[in-house]
């Protein structure tokens, strides 16, 4: 692996005299490059789209979603999985975070596991990975071998396959079917990648999820009514959720949801389309989950 040039890897001359600079100031110029990552993912929008729709495509299909990383990288894609079953109520088998490492890599750094091709692609085949689902690759440099490794087993193995790097070129480029490239330039501190390229990455991911999670009906309108009300908090949530959706009351939301055990899309259907709660739940599977489709078909 050759980071040479590699403009994630090149010294900043914007910070070169960070160790110099008041505290004030130097988080004014941290805070200052942080605002290009916003720019520089909304110059990959049209790529993120594709990516979402290809994985949306996969998942409607039975196939479920793998992020592939090491370091910073895989510790963000394992964070958006494992954000995925209470925001959305999936199963948690949907979307799956695999680091370079293992579980162990995610509290404690285990450098030299990015540098074996073959455990990216033991690692996909673990979990089974075939033509149903989708791959995401993701590394700041685009040239990690066990995220290649891995990559290029996904495609073997006939899965639909996103590459998610800050650098272009990239070899990455060369091995997954579609690449994201999000070029956020020399970091503040030269090579740490954590920074800028990290936090385009958490963007992506978060884009790549939530908007595949819409696709899939797993909202209505922008509220998320999937979510799990496991405790005091998140049923509070869906009750204001039931009620924002349809100007009920307190009472009436709680009334619906007691007889829904909790699942605010069942509640809502209930009280939207003024029917009992078995048929608001075979409205719901009619409908494939989507809240407004089940409406339509009650209408």
């Amino acid at each position: 692996m050759d980071l040479t040039g590699l403009l994630t890897e090149a010294p900043n001359p914007e910070s070169s005299g960070i160790d110099r600079l008041t505290t004030l100031d130097a988080l004014g110029l941290m805070n200052r490059m942080d605002q290009q990552v916003a720019l520089a993912v909304q110059a990959e929008l049209s790529s993120i789209a594709r990516a979402v729709d290809l994985i949306a495509e996969r998942l409607s299909a039975g196939g479920r979603l793998l992020y592939l990383g090491a370091g910073t990288s895989g510790r963000l894609g394992v964070l958006d999985a494992s954000e995925c079953p209470p925001t959305f109520g999936v199963d948690s088998n949907l979307v799956q975070g695999i680091i370079a490492g293992g579980d162990g890599a995610l509290r404690r750094s285990i450098e030299g596991a990015e540098d074996d091709p073959e455990a990216g692609a033991r690692d996909l085949k673990a979990r089974g990975v075939g033509p149903a689902d989708a791959v995401v690759g993701i590394s700041a440099s685009g040239s990690t071998p066990y995220v290649l490794g891995g990559l290029r087993a996904a495609r073997e193995l006939g899965a639909a396959t996103i590459g998610l790097t800050n650098n272009r070129p990239s070899e990455m480029e060369g091995v997954a079917e579609h690449t994201i490239a999000v070029v956020t330039g020399p970091e503040l501190i030269s090579g740490s990648t954590r920074l800028k390229a990290g936090t385009a990455q958490k963007l992506v991911l978060n884009m790549l999820s939530t908007l595949t999670m819409v696709k899939l009906g797993r909202t209505y309108g922008n509220l998320m009514v999937d979510v799990r009300a496991t405790n005091v908090k998140l049923r509070d949530r869906a009750r204001r959720l039931v009620i924002a959706a349809t100007g009920c009351d307190d009472a009436q939301a709680d009334e619906a949801l007691h007889s829904c055990s909790w699942e605010v899309k069942q509640a809502i259907v209930v009280l939207l389309a003024r029917v009992g709660p078995d048929e608001a739940r075979t409205l719901l599977e009619r409908a494939s989950g989507f809240v407004s489709r089940a409406l339509e078909l009650a209408r």
